[in-house]
């Protein structure tokens, strides 16, 4: 099944993106010390290489040593936590940590069998390192937040009007609210506060709408669009806000809106006998709001329903997933690295059918649509690559329906090229006590 990477243009897929990111603008902060992270150095944790970005060694590690950590993103302190696995695992040997991920299996791969170590939460010890770590940052932020609280050297003007606020920050975030109908909460709530206003800032001096991120050419232009669109707002789904509320810190894993939808759950349970059919609608509410929905392949479209964003995807992209499969006779496997090679594509602004790269995502769309290359997938050999059967993106519920398609299949229908050994549990691999956490992780 898996083929050679030659002739192929594509860059490997080395970490898997969120899709809320996709539009986020290149923006860094220095004021508040919380991206001074970036700027670390990142040790190998199987050899002696040093990477100056996070990204780099994740990608040293799956090239160089097939070594894949999961949900990376979920890592709250990402220096501290391959330290302290470079120190364990200069102890004992990688497959006492790691699940093992064997690929080329099936009887018509040609190419040799890969083995892909992966470390995750499956393993005691990595899940208690991660809540450790967790419950540090959340000390941190609560640290921060207490901080800014009681800080009475803020100083900075409205991001609507010439008033300038000095003294704490509540005065101008309730200002906003009130005067300018621009609410982003209680003050008690946010965290990094300085950090948020600037990112805000550089939003409107670069002439994009908080809300919806659309451009404008001139500020009256923009201002006029915030007003008649009731756009002075931000977008409560727009992830690259959770990091300013504490909320989102509480559960390692969890947004707000997790955090808000199972409150909601345990203080309506009295009352599911009496309301099931209203309580029905509800759920499907709940699992809309919490993220649960399936992005199209290539717009902002999205559905928690399989057969409208198929619907979707056929009509206004020419793209039909379904016929693809029967055409080239795709098992399930290669369906999931098809998709994500198609994601990797069009975050890259790349045309997969000719190779031409856009300048932007509208562009390629449109290039797509008007030479029909949406429905033109490239060669076999160019996406059945071992390295597409990581996601993309790690939130992407494209994948979840896709396995749901397949529940009904034979057994004789479905092929199992990837074999995930169990991971070894042992005295030796877990934390005995946060004494001897402490004592790695500080060391």
């Amino acid at each position: 099944m898996a083929a050679s990477m030659e002739g192929s243009s594509e860059k490997p897929v080395l970490e898997a993106l969120h899709l809320k990111d996709l539009n986020e603008p290149v923006f860094v902060q220095n004021n508040t010390g919380k991206m001074g992270d970036r700027c670390e150095q990142n040790p190998c944790l199987l050899c002696e290489e040093v990477m100056d970005k996070k990204d780099e060694l994740l990608a040293h590690l799956v090239m160089e040593h097939k070594f894949v950590i999961a949900d990376v993103n979920l890592i709250s302190n990402f220096q501290r936590y391959i330290k302290y696995w470079k120190k364990r695992l200069k102890e004992q040997p990688v497959t006492d940590f790691c699940s093992v991920i064997v690929t080329n299996t099936d009887v018509k791969d040609e190419d040799p069998k890969e083995e892909f170590y992966l470390l995750c939460d499956v393993l005691p010890e990595d899940k208690d390192l991660r809540q450790f770590l967790q419950k540090q940052k959340l000390e941190e932020v609560l640290a921060s937040q207490q901080k800014e609280r009681e800080d009475t050297t803020f100083s900075r003007p409205c991001l609507f009007c010439k008033e300038h606020f000095t003294g704490n920050r509540s005065e101008m975030i309730n200002h906003m609210a009130s005067d300018h109908s621009f609410n982003v909460g209680l003050p008690d709530n946010i965290v990094y506060t300085n950090e948020f206003l600037d990112e805000l800032q550089f939003m409107l001096d670069n002439l994009k709408c908080l809300y919806c991120e659309k451009t404008f050419k001139d500020k009256t232009s923009l201002k006029e669009h915030m007003r008649k669109k009731q756009h002075r707002k931000i977008k409560a789904n727009n992830r690259k806000y959770d990091k300013y509320y504490v909320i989102n810190y509480l559960e390692l894993g969890k947004n707000w809106e997790e955090i808000q939808s199972e409150e909601d759950y345990h203080n309506t349970d009295d009352d599911v006998d009496d309301e099931n059919e209203n309580e029905e609608g509800d759920w499907y509410n709940w699992k809309e709001e919490s993220g649960a929905q399936a992005v199209c392949l290539f717009c902002e479209f999205s559905s928690s329903h399989p057969d409208r964003l198929k619907a979707h995807m056929q009509e206004l992209h020419d793209f039909d997933l379904h016929e693809l499969k029967l055409k080239m006779n795709l098992n399930f496997y290669q369906k999931v690295k098809l998709i994500n090679y198609i994601r990797r594509q069009v975050y890259q602004c790349l045309c997969y059918g000719c190779h031409e790269e856009l300048e932007d995502k509208q562009m390629l769309l449109d290039h797509m649509h008007t030479t029909g290359h949406t429905s033109k997938i490239p060669p076999v050999s160019v996406w059945d690559q071992p390295q597409y059967y990581f996601p993309t993106y790690e939130n992407d519920n494209l994948l979840c329906q896709l396995e749901d398609d397949e529940e009904g299949l034979d057994d004789e229908d479905a092929t199992v090229p990837i074999i995930a050994e169990d991971v070894p549990i042992t005295h030796t691999t877990s934390i005995v006590t946060d004494e001897l956490r402490q004592e790695l992780l500080l060391s």
